[in-house]
């Protein structure tokens, strides 16, 4: 979950992040997050049965790691 703040009238900045699953604060400096973060920012398509939400979300690398862990088919990573 991200928490923005304005900073002009048409300009904001982020100000907090906080992990959806876990509840940490990842730590903001400068409106740049200081750790990994998972964000999701996914609009749902025909055929499913979320036809047109939006859904985000933000996961710390923990939390990511955790997710992971229980795929049956392996992420691919490269680097």
């Amino acid at each position: 979950m991200r928490n923005y703040e304005k900073i002009m009238k048409e300009s904001e900045r982020l100000q907090k992040t906080i992990c959806n699953r876990c509840g940490k604060e990842i730590p903001v400096a400068d409106g740049c997050e200081t750790e990994g973060v998972f964000h999701v920012d996914y609009k749902w398509g025909y055929f499913s049965g979320k036809d047109g939400e939006r859904h985000k979300f933000d996961l710390c690398e923990s939390c990511y790691d955790s997710l992971l862990e229980q795929f049956c088919i392996p992420a691919e990573i490269e680097g």
